[in-house]
């Protein structure tokens, strides 16, 4: 893309329509546990004078035809959990996390039910797993809920379902979720709240470290170290994480800015503050950055060389008589790694068959398969619709 000087990269900003906002829990918790009702009113003045300036009017419910939407994820969940159930930090086991998800997700979104009500404004909860958002109809039905809610007024606030997810299929932070629902709703611009102001080209905390503040591709990156973990100790994420959700939302054709919380008003006006990720990508109208980035692969299929190229430079689909091999267990519209012959990951894609269907159909054309086991068998084990490409072969 052509270069873009900073007014014109703020312009850009300050015109988005449809913005996705990512809060992390130290923004939104007391370190100790439990929500900040101060902090939560905080941001949603902020969001709530946002969407009233594109309305006209004092931030109440309406907006016409060019108005600005809001999509919140939001964190916080296990974290205002923690207090009420009496434990003093975010315990590590699965099951004490839901436990406390359970909990926390109806105080936060109760404490943001109420805090939009004094703007007029609705909430809708959209509790998102990585199950619900690879397979085709689970994405459609995302899409439409999301796309409904805002249609209607409301703002929507997204989590993950930490109550029922399990370790295979969470999207394990809410940054890269962010990056990922952006790309679901056709978001605008996707706006990454952090304790930190921007990217820094080392520790913030040391002297001698300035904020980075345009990121136009991984060349921008090269020799920056980025710490691992926020201040608090009540979230997940990092530097590291919003960084890598940056760049996924980029390459996916959204433009981000990452700033501190209480930076947001000025980031979504447009002022000049914290980290902006250009684009480096398209955007896309397709769900398959929800499989290259949100899916736990159940097993794998190892192609022969000519599968490989098929699939990787003719981008066509899996056909049993290109596989080698098969390992794992997983069931039809699973999400499986696709590798060459020397173990490497070339593709992703969601299976349309069993893995212990998969070894009689090693090596064998889709022919012969129909006329031995009938015509359910005449078809691909990985359709190109639900196939992306991870790397180029060789």
């Amino acid at each position: 893309m052509a270069e873009q000087d900073g007014s014109a990269v703020r312009d850009e900003v300050a015109a988005a329509r449809r913005i996705v906002v990512k809060v992390g829990s130290s923004s939104l918790t007391t370190a100790a546990g439990g929500l900040d009702a101060d902090r939560v009113d905080a941001l949603v003045d902020v969001l709530a004078k946002v969407l009233g300036r594109a309305d006209g009017g004092d931030g109440g419910a309406g907006g016409g035809a060019g108005g600005k939407e809001i999509v919140l994820v939001s964190s916080g969940a296990i974290a205002a959990g923690l207090a009420p159930l009496g434990l003093d930090r975010r315990p590590r086991d699965l099951a004490r996390q839901q436990a406390a998800a359970s909990v926390g997700q109806g105080l936060l979104v109760a404490r943001y039910t109420a805090s939009f009500a004094r703007y007029g404004r609705r909430v809708g909860q959209v509790l998102l797993t990585t199950d619900d958002t690879s397979r085709r109809a689970h994405y459609r039905n995302a899409t439409r809920t999301l796309d409904q809610l805002l249609a209607m007024g409301a703002l929507p606030i997204v989590n993950e379902n930490d109550t029922v997810a399990t370790d295979e299929i969470r999207f394990g932070d809410n940054d890269r979720l962010a990056a990922l629902v952006a790309h679901l709703v056709r978001a605008d611009l996707l706006v990454l709240l952090s304790d930190v102001d921007g990217l820094y080209d080392g520790d913030p905390k040391k002297p001698g470290t300035s904020r980075i503040d345009e990121v136009k591709g991984p060349q921008d990156l090269a020799g920056v170290t980025i710490g691992s973990a926020g201040r608090s100790g009540v979230g997940t994420g990092g530097m590291v994480t919003k960084v890598e959700a940056a760049r996924i939302a980029a390459a996916a054709g959204v433009p981000v800015v990452l700033t501190s919380a209480s930076r947001a008003g000025d980031a979504l006006l447009g002022r000049s503050t914290g980290t902006y990720f250009h684009r480096t990508g398209r955007r896309s109208a397709d769900r398959l950055l929800w499989l290259a980035h949100a899916s736990e692969p159940r097993g794998a299929l190892t192609l022969d060389d000519g599968a490989v190229r098929a699939v990787v430079e003719r981008r066509t689909s899996l056909l049993p008589a290109g596989i080698a091999a098969v390992e794992g267990e997983f069931t039809a519209g699973d999400p499986v790694e696709l590798r060459d012959t020397e173990g490497r990951a070339v593709a992703r894609g969601l299976v349309n068959f069993d893995a212990k269907e998969i070894p009689r159909l090693i090596g064998r054309s889709t022919r012969d398969l129909a006329r031995e086991l009938g015509p359910a068998y005449e078809r691909e084990v990985v359709h190109r619709d639900d196939l992306v490409v991870l790397h180029r072969h060789g």
